[in-house]
């Protein structure tokens, strides 16, 4: 049962450390936030061949493949610190090294495809998490990499980490191609 009838709202600043990426949401509606930006996450990675996904912009840069597993990858990490929380265990989370995620992922063997149908699977796995979390458990707090968060805090962190790296293959990658549109993913600050 989804619980339409309840309005999470943003996270205030002390709910989580500096650089959580809260600032790169715009609204209140995180559900709606994180299902928009699946349809418009997947639209842009539509137009991506397997060719260019593998594009780097500067030597020791991660080629778009690698960049779509650390969103992929930090999205669960999110959502289980998330789900932790949420439920009530007092336990600290330990950091999550992306360095070390990146290695270990191998990524530039997998098809761009893969990434793309796994990326979307994952959000969708993190929607229904959200959208079926008791009104209580939004505010519930946890240590996670020595740092304080709020369950609500975590979700804007989904939406926040997506926008910023968004923002980074539009300008940094795929420049050329989407420098005309000008489009930026719903719940993005305008530039």
């Amino acid at each position: 049962m989804k619980r339409d009838s309840f309005v999470v709202g943003r996270p205030e600043p002390s709910e989580a450390p500096p650089g959580a990426y809260i600032d790169r949401v715009m609204g209140e509606d995180i559900l709606s936030i994180l299902a928009s930006q699946l349809e418009e996450t997947l639209a842009l990675l539509s137009g991506i061949s397997e060719e260019q996904s593998l594009y780097r912009y500067a030597e020791n840069k991660w080629s778009m493949r690698q960049v779509l597993n650390h969103l992929t990858d930090s999205e669960r990490v999110f959502a289980f610190r998330a789900l932790w929380f949420a439920r009530g265990f007092e336990t600290p989370l330990p950091s999550y090294d992306q360095g070390v995620a990146a290695r270990g992922a191998e990524t530039d063997c997998v098809p761009w495809a893969a990434h793309v149908e796994e990326f979307r699977r994952v959000r969708l796995a993190s929607i229904s998490l959200f959208e079926n979390m008791p009104p209580s458990a939004w505010m519930r707090t946890g240590i996670a990499s020595d740092s304080r968060f709020t369950v609500r805090s975590l979700a804007y962190s989904i939406a926040g980490h997506l926008n910023h790296h968004v923002a980074v293959l539009q300008g940094r990658y795929l420049l050329e191609v989407f420098a005309a549109r000008g489009a930026f993913m719903t719940g993005s600050p305008p530039k």
